[in-house]
Formats: C-alpha cells, sequence, structure tokens
C-alpha cells in the first residue's frame, strides 16, 4: 500500500456525521457491507427520527432489517468523540460552507492520524472547506460524492485537492473500489464536480427544449429513455426522482459559481418547474412533479395548460422502426427525421454534447472519466465521448477528426492517444472469447483456466433443450472448472411455462416426469462438478434449482431471487423443495417459515434478504461490488471442490403443526387462497413426510404432476403467461 496509509484496506470501523438523506444511505450502504457504523447528527431526536425514515424508505436502502440495529446514533456535541475509534469519518452535513468548516474544527483534535477524513458534497468547493486545518488534515482530506440512494447507485466521484497526499488519493480509491463497492472516478475540485455540471445541465436543457417545441412530457420521455440508451426514467421521470426542490438549488449555485461559463443560463429555472415548485410539487417525495399519482394511476403534467391531465401515448413510428438499430446508427437516422422526434433531437442531444465537448477539460481527466460519470452515475448506456464517436461527428456538426476512442487507445486533451489499461477485476462476459456453445448457450473463455457457460435462451428460460444440452456438456467435462452464468439481462428467470402448458393441456404427464427426472440428474451432474454459479438479475424457479446444484453460487447483491412456482399453481419440482428443506434443517421452526416462502412464492429483493429466506445456503457468496460478480465467480471457481449431499435429518418438534398454523395466520390476513393452502399442503408432505434426499425428491415430483392435473393449476399458468402476471384464485 501506498505512503503512509497501509491500513486503510483494513478499516472496519466508520464514522458518518450527518444524518440527512445523503448520510443515512451512505451509513445503511457500509452497514450492509459489514462495517461497524457511527451515525451522528445535531440532536439525539434529529438522527432516531432521520434513521427511523431511512429504515422504512422504499426502495430499502437495507438488505436486512434487521442490519439497522447495528448502526450506532448520537449527537455531534455529546457523542464527537466517537470518532476517535474510526478508520474513516465521511461528513455529511448540510452543505453549507461554514457549517462543515466549524464541525471540521471541533473534529480534528478526535481524529487519528492515519485515520480517513472526506466530505460528502455535491458541489462545493472541496480546497475551501479545509482552509485553516493542519497539514496533516489536508493532506488525506478529500470529497467523496456519493449519489442516492448509495444502495443502488455505484458511482463515486472523489475528488482531491491541491493539497492531498496523491498517495492518500491512491490509498482512498483503492479502499472505496474493493472496501465500498464503488465505482470511483476522479473529478477535478470545480463547481459540480463532473455529474452534476454536465448532468443538471442537460437534464435542464430537456426541459427547456421541451418547452420550447410544445412537446408533451410523455413524447419526450419516450425519446430519451431507452431510445437514447438510458434508463425508463427518461427526463421528466428522472427529475422527479432527484426531486425539482434539489435540482434548482443545485441549478442556482452553479450559476452563482460558474459565471465564466457562456453556456450556464441554460441553468435558470424553467417555466413548468416554477409552477410546479410554487404549489410544493416537487416530484416522488410529494407524490406529485412532473408526475402524478392518482391511485394506479400516473398522470401527467400538461405544459400548455399547467394542469394535470389524462397520459397520452406517444406515436413515433419512426423511432420505433429504428429501435432495433445499434445505438449510434439508430440515432444518427434519427437525427434526420422531419418529425417531432428528429426536431427534438437536433434542438436538443446536439447542444448536449456540445456542451461536454466545451467542459471536458475544465471538470475531468479525461474524457473516459467523463463518459464513466454519464454510465455509472446516470445509466447512460454510453457517455457523451463515446456516442459522439457512435453517431459520427459530422452528424453533430463537430469537425472531422473529432474522436475519442481509437483502438482501445484514448485522445487525451493535447491530441494524444493513451493506450487504456486493462482492469481484470472488472471482468465483463461480452469481452470474454466465445469458444464454443449450442443451440441454447455459448461457451466462453474467462482465463486462468474457467470457461463459463452461459445461458443464451431469453430470460435464460430453463427448457427441455436447454436440459439436454447442458447435461451433455458438462458430463463431458469433468474436473473443468467452470461458472455458469447468462447472456443476458438475468440469469434466469425459471421454467419454460409454455412447455408444462401444452404438455398439461395434452394430458401428457409422463412426459412432464421424465423431463423433471431429467432436470433432477443435471442438478446433481452440477453438484459433481466445480462450478459456480454467477447469478443476477432474476434467479427464479428452475433456473435457482440449477444454481443450487452447484457446489457454490456468487450473487449479485441486487438479484431477485426465489422459487416462485405457486404463483403458476405448482411446488419447486427441479429439487428445488427437496433442496431448500435439506439446507434449513436446523429445526422445525426455520423449515415452518421456509415452507411459508415456497408456498407464497416469495421472492428476495437482494441476495442477503435470498440467504435470510433460506433459499440461499450460507456458503454461498454475496459479491457486494455489482462489477466484480464474474471476477470473482472465476476466483471462486478455480478454488471451489465438487459439492456433496448434507446427511437428512429427522426433525424434532410438531413441523406439521407450526406449517398449519402459520398457513391459518396467513388465510386471516387474507395473504392466501385457498388453493394456495392446498399448494402448501403439497410442500409440508415434502417437508414432514420425507425420509431421506432420495424420499423427498420422488415425493416432490409426484406432487408437481398432482398440480399439473389440476385446472386451477392450469388457469394460472395461461393467466401468467397471457398477462406476465399471478392469478389468485
Amino acid at each position: 500500500m501506498e505512503g503512509n496509509y497501509g491500513s486503510w484496506l483494513a478499516a472496519r470501523n466508520v464514522c458518518v456525521i450527518g444524518a440527512g438523506t445523503m448520510g443515512s444511505g451512505i451509513a445503511a450502504h457500509l452497514a450492509n457491507l459489514g462495517f461497524s457504523v457511527t451515525l451522528l447528527d445535531l440532536t439525539m431526536e434529529g438522527v432516531v427520527t432521520a434513521f427511523d425514515r431511512a429504515r422504512s424508505l422504499r426502495p430499502p436502502h437495507f438488505y436486512l432489517p434487521e442490519v439497522a440495529s447495528s448502526v450506532r446514533l448520537g449527537t455531534i456535541s455529546d457523542h464527537l468523540s466517537w470518532a476517535a475509534e474510526a478508520d474513516w469519518v465521511c461528513e455529511a452535513v448540510t452543505e453549507d460552507l461554514h457549517a462543515k468548516r466549524r464541525l471540521f474544527s471541533s473534529l480534528e483534535p478526535y481524529l487519528r492520524p492515519d485515520a480517513m477524513i472526506t466530505t460528502n458534497t455535491s458541489g462545493l468547493q472541496i480546497s475551501l472547506l479545509s482552509e485553516g486545518m493542519s497539514p496533516g488534515f489536508r493532506r488525506r482530506f478529500m470529497g467523496t460524492h456519493f449519489f442516492n440512494p448509495p444502495r443502488y447507485l455505484k458511482l463515486l466521484e472523489l475528488i482531491p485537492t491541491e493539497e492531498t497526499d496523491p498517495d492518500a488519493v491512491s490509498a482512498m480509491t483503492r479502499f472505496l473500489e474493493e472496501r465500498v463497492a464503488r465505482r470511483v472516478v476522479l473529478a477535478k475540485d470545480t463547481p459540480g464536480f463532473i455529474a452534476n455540471r454536465f448532468g443538471m445541465w442537460a437534464m435542464f436543457h430537456a426541459i427547456h427544449t421541451t418547452e420550447k417545441l410544445r412537446l408533451s412530457i410523455e413524447q419526450v420521455d419516450s425519446i430519451t429513455g431507452p431510445f437514447l440508451g438510458r434508463p425508463k426514467s427518461a427526463s421528466f421521470r428522472l427529475n422527479d426522482l432527484v426531486g425539482l426542490d434539489v435540482m434548482k438549488s443545485i441549478a442556482e449555485n452553479l450559476i452563482l459559481r460558474c459565471p465564466h461559463d457562456p453556456h450556464i443560463q441554460n441553468l435558470q429555472t424553467p417555466r413548468s418547474m416554477i409552477t410546479l415548485l410554487a404549489n410544493g410539487w416537487i416530484g416522488e417525495k410529494t407524490g406529485q412533479g412532473y408526475y402524478k399519482k392518482e391511485g394506479r394511476e400516473l398522470v401527467a403534467f400538461d405544459l400548455g395548460t399547467m394542469a394535470y391531465r389524462q397520459r397520452s401515448e406517444p406515436n413515433f413510428p419512426l423511432l420505433d422502426a429504428l429501435a432495433t438499430k445499434p445505438l449510434g446508427e439508430r440515432i444518427r437516422q434519427a437525427l434526420t427525421l422531419k418529425d417531432e422526434a428528429g426536431e427534438f433531437l437536433r434542438c436538443h442531444l446536439v447542444p448536449v454534447l456540445h456542451y461536454a465537448n466545451y467542459l471536458k477539460e475544465e471538470v475531468s481527466h479525461s474524457v473516459r472519466d467523463f463518459d464513466r460519470v454519464m454510465k455509472w452515475g446516470f445509466g447512460w448506456q454510453m457517455g457523451p465521448f463515446e456516442l459522439i464517436d457512435a453517431i459520427g461527428p459530422s452528424h453533430l456538426d463537430l469537425p472531422e477528426g473529432t474522436s475519442f476512442y481509437c483502438d482501445g487507445a484514448i485522445r487525451e486533451f493535447d491530441g494524444s492517444f493513451t493506450i487504456i489499461k486493462p482492469e481484470p477485476e472488472y471482468l465483463e462476459l461480452a469481452a470474454c472469447p466465445e469458444v464454443g456453445g449450442g443451440e441454447t448457450y455459448r461457451l466462453r473463455d474467462l482465463g486462468e483456466g474457467v470457461l463459463a457457460v452461459c445461458l443464451s435462451t431469453k430470460m435464460g428460460v430453463i427448457s427441455p433443450l436447454v436440459v439436454s444440452e447442458l447435461t451433455a456438456f458438462f458430463g463431458s467435462r469433468v474436473g473443468d472448472r467452470l461458472v455458469l452464468t447468462s447472456e443476458g439481462r438475468s440469469f434466469s428467470a425459471g421454467y419454460d411455462l409454455k412447455f408444462l402448458q401444452q404438455a398439461a393441456f395434452e394430458g401428457a404427464y409422463q412426459l412432464i416426469d421424465e423431463e423433471l427426472i431429467k432436470l433432477h440428474e443435471l442438478g446433481a451432474l452440477l453438484g459433481r462438478s466445480s462450478t459456480v454459479a454467477a447469478v443476477f438479475g432474476h434467479c427464479l424457479g428452475a433456473g435457482l434449482e440449477l444454481a443450487l446444484g452447484c457446489p457454490l453460487i456468487a450473487a449479485h447483491p441486487e438479484a431477485n431471487i426465489g422459487l416462485p412456482e405457486s404463483r403458476v399453481g405448482l411446488i419447486p419440482g427441479g429439487r428445488g423443495t427437496a433442496l431448500t428443506r435439506l439446507h434449513n434443517q436446523e429445526s422445525a421452526k426455520r423449515l415452518a417459515e421456509v415452507a411459508m416462502v415456497l408456498t407464497q412464492g416469495t421472492v428476495s429483493v437482494s441476495a442477503d434478504h435470498a440467504r435470510s429466506l433460506g433459499l440461499l445456503r450460507p456458503s454461498d457468496v454475496t459479491v457486494y461490488h455489482p462489477d466484480r460478480l464474474l471476477y470473482e465467480a472465476r476466483r471462486l471457481a478455480l478454488e471451489v471442490s465438487p459439492g456433496s449431499i448434507p446427511m437428512w435429518k429427522a426433525i424434532e418438534g410438531p413441523l406439521t403443526g407450526m406449517i398449519d398454523r402459520l398457513q391459518q395466520e396467513a388465510r386471516q390476513r387474507q395473504e392466501m387462497s385457498e388453493y394456495d393452502e392446498t399448494i402448501g399442503d403439497k410442500i409440508k408432505q415434502v417437508f414432514s413426510r420425507s425420509v431421506s434426499f432420495e424420499d423427498a425428491l420422488v415425493r416432490e415430483r409426484a406432487e408437481f404432476i398432482d398440480l399439473c392435473s389440476r385446472a386451477l393449476t392450469q388457469a394460472r399458468i395461461r393467466h401468467m403467461l397471457e398477462t406476465g402476471k399471478p392469478l389468485r384464485n
């Protein structure tokens, strides 16, 4: 480790000062990762109230509710001395220069000389905050701009000052990436850094352009979402999510601090935003902004009448026709369209990319850093400079030859090109060479002697053909080090319901049983291999059953994991019921709870939540850094040994009665239908009457086949296939 900062990577104790939205979110994120966290604010009432709000947020800040109780709460006046225990003090008080300075003056006497000290701010000048502090303080002081909510947004802008020790910057970067699960971009100490200076400008520009062209917010959101390679929140939903009050505050600060910028007046408050703010309609926090929730409906703010109305469905058939083309090509063609979409893109996207080009050297160290901020912080598929290259500068009124990436190199601000250094810890599947495969999977070389077996079916759906092909592959590669994963956005959405529907319709229950046996055999084969399942997105049903067949699962922290077969009238039939019984047999109480998880088809909201539900094994690994899943899965594949089935245990205690009681309570709460209870009774039979794992597998298959023959199950399957939603019959 660099300089005198060798202890930073081993940090365990963190003191977060400031329990507002960001402070509480940072504290929650760090507690999720296993840090010992202290959270301080001005008063005990204030810190408790703020933290209780963080506990109840949806989506949740915490992977598990009980993690919140591990955070120690206190006040700045009475407990600032607790900072002496901290390896890292992360200040996150109100965005006020003088308040932060006063706090640092009070704090410094308590700081260990080797402690990290950072300020979380979205726009204050970092160098001004450390004025008057000791040289030792200033050498290790820097800004950490987390993005809200920290649990879900991986970007962190790290902002050193001219006085920050470069070795401290290197050590902090490594700590944040390896221990805090962040993607770090070094930003210059300029107003708003990269994200707010450019990102906020682009957000305001979209509003001004919409008003100028007299378009609806729905029209613009249909253009600026996935079509532009951006999230579904697009423009106006994003405004509501950020908060119009927050946007206005950041914009006013930037206007004040950037008089030299000839484009800064774009951040003046748009007419529609003035009206919304005057009414207190600031977005998601108040339930209304540019969109408003009315029951289950979302109504839209009309920029002409300045009143809410029913949403209208935008109609841009020419955009729809381009949607499947590569991003640069579809935008290039859309810029030539003579309709409202083409006009909007010419009036909005072109100036936004020009502004990035104008701003790049002032705020960033490289165009790659700039691009990464927009990709990691705003969810853009391509950053602005990648987009310029993909569209072509001549189509954007930029000089010919304005390119930024070429043959694995990046153009520096002086015009020279520098080779982009590899980052092996951020292994990407698409960058790994394809070395084989079949109709339903691809084989990729991950390096170091490890191959990835990647499902290539839509949503990783498991079909009879998938089972057949994987069985043949794994049967021929005994002794190989393998990672089972998926090419798509999710690991697997489960088994092919269309196959089950058709077989049940034809009464081909023997065929269903034969396919279940093959699925069981594949799961057992995976257990005899040195395979790690790298799961992400959705890992459901038969997908989870196959993952549990592997000796080890490496799970993305936000993976939605579950055995939701009850939602289509079934029980887990690919060894899932038997395996969850086997892996949770420490007590009758635990098994009764897990039986209800299967009966209600509960799907986790995180990998840690899945483990608490009994869906993952205690030995399965959560890879907390979202971009290191494949890297960690490969590392684990080099270490893992073929698995073995634990010994089946007879359960002491009235398991059947416990399950019956939980079912009755759920019925009383109207959380289960009568047919749900029928399904639950099937699970109960497997859990309570099986005398061995093999016996449980036989019972599981028999109960699955019986349910397939029932009209209510067939109705649930049909409804799910037709609507994508479960039927509660």
